[in-house]
């Protein structure tokens, strides 16, 4: 039996080439097979159908043409992001260049904790990361200096950098009691759990933002220290705290500001759109996400640190990685740029993507979407049997059928899953649920966006 081929090395590049064209042969068929932007028939015909495809996942004996049949198999189960009418999540298309670096991060396999299995991937890391850094907390039209006070570090998305962010906090101020909006994310609180917090102040709020006078009547009636966690793109509606006022509390009550901008932070490429965000540059931490208004392939997380002082309690030695007398040679270390120990190279393509596009490009195409977002609400608020939630602040439309009660768009919005052909999310405001409509393709076209209405106007009993 002969020894399989590996991915890199000198052979590498020519083992991979026949397994490419096998690759992208079977995503076309399998993305033909389903025909849209989600496999129809439901979750028993969908999962039918892939156990008959997997059969023994296990056998005795290799089955040769496994990589066609199963990627063959998940493209004609998967939710297409690409596909216009694929619109229910914060998931986005991803750029084909990002891909195509992930694909060399892979082959390449580096591990980002010691120096000596990543050498090149540590030094990119770090430059890039200072970059982005400087995109939150500097001026978008310089670049960062050597000795730039803010740093970054790279996640697995949003949950894990808000994760870190609480961690960064009770260990600054040692011990720390969270304070968000209803609408906040749910990884916050269950942050707060995991790292033995006090139970959470939960502020409610009817409009679907932070109120400052409610945070500020909080904070005067609670004994610190406190973390205030705003929102930059709430996952239901796309909504955007007031930033400004909300810092100016934290200042005058001497709370820690974290803000999270998994959803919006991509606005800060957008010279349009980035004003939106004014007020991020006084939080002591913004977590950012570029698998979501970045077009990043999952995994694409980041935590912006204001103060690089606050990272020290990440500091970990561990001999066989970060020797005393390897650090003081020089070698970098990386244990403390994270939690885990074995990291894949994410850092490459949003390197990749930034060298190819530029800020302007990322910015244009962050536009785009917004733009979309823009038609789609305007379409909606001229049907006569459709109700439009709000105009979007940023790529998220909410939107139900006229007189519809809960139950009804529930229903309209299963059927459309279950027959695999629109994917609408659902969102609960102003005591009402909402079909929720997230546009992350910029290939969208204004056609795409009526067919979308027409499909969920089609399937609405009257």
């Amino acid at each position: 039996m002969s020894t399989p081929p590996l991915a890199s090395g000198p052979e590498g590049p020519d083992a991979l080439r026949p397994l490419l064209d096998t690759v992208l042969h079977a995503l076309a068929e399998g993305s033909a097979a389903r025909g849209g932007p989600l496999p129809a028939g439901g979750p028993e015909r969908v999962a039918e159908r892939l156990r008959t495809a997997l059969g023994d996942p296990l056998p005795p004996h290799g089955t040769p043409d496994a990589l066609h049949t199963l990627v063959r198999a998940l493209a004609e189960g998967a939710a297409d992001p690409a596909d216009p009418l694929c619109a229910a999540h914060l998931h986005c298309p991803p750029l084909a260049v990002a891909t195509a670096a992930d694909l060399a991060a892979s082959a390449l396999n580096p591990s980002l904790d010691s120096w000596d299995q990543a050498p090149a991937a540590s030094e990119l890391e770090a430059v890039l990361t200072r970059t982005l850094a400087h995109l939150v907390y500097g001026d978008p039209d310089t670049a960062p200096t050597p000795d730039a006070h803010s740093d970054a570090l790279i996640t697995t998305g949003g949950t894990e950098s808000n994760q870190l962010a609480l961690l960064l906090a009770r260990e600054k101020h040692h011990g720390i009691q969270l304070v968000c909006a209803a609408g906040a994310h749910h990884s916050l609180q269950r942050a707060a759990w995991l790292l033995g917090l006090p139970e959470p102040v939960v502020l409610p709020s009817p409009a679907g933002t932070l109120d400052p006078a409610a945070l500020d009547s909080a904070l005067t009636e609670l004994r610190g220290p406190h973390l205030v966690a705003a929102t930059a793109g709430t996952t239901d509606a796309g909504l955007i705290d007031p930033l400004p006022e909300i810092a100016d509390l934290c200042a005058t009550h001497g709370a820690r500001l974290h803000i999270d901008a998994a959803y919006g932070g991509g606005l800060l490429f957008s010279d349009r759109h980035r004003p939106k965000l004014d007020g991020l540059t006084r939080a002591d931490t913004v977590t950012l996400d570029l698998h979501k208004l970045g077009w990043q392939p999952v995994a694409a997380g980041l935590l912006a640190v204001r103060d690089p002082t606050d990272l020290t309690p990440l500091g970990h030695r561990a001999d066989y990685l970060n020797a005393d007398d390897d650090t003081e040679a020089g070698h970098p270390d990386l244990l403390g740029r994270s939690l885990r120990t074995t990291r894949r190279p994410d850092i490459l393509k949003i390197a990749v993507t930034l060298k190819t596009l530029g800020r302007h490009g990322i910015g244009n195409l962050v536009d785009q979407v917004c733009a979309h977002a823009h038609e789609l609400a305007d379409l909606v608020a001229a049907h006569p049997g459709l109700e439009l939630y709000d105009h979007p602040v940023i790529s998220t439309v909410l939107f139900r059928p006229e007189g519809a009660t809960d139950d009804t768009v529930a229903a309209v919005r299963r059927t459309l899953l279950d027959q695999g052909r629109a994917v609408l999310g659902r969102a609960t405001l102003d005591g009402r649920r909402w079909l929720k409509a997230t546009l992350l393709n910029p290939h969208t076209r204004p056609g795409d966006l009526a067919t979308l209405l027409k499909l969920v106007e089609g399937h609405t009993p009257r």
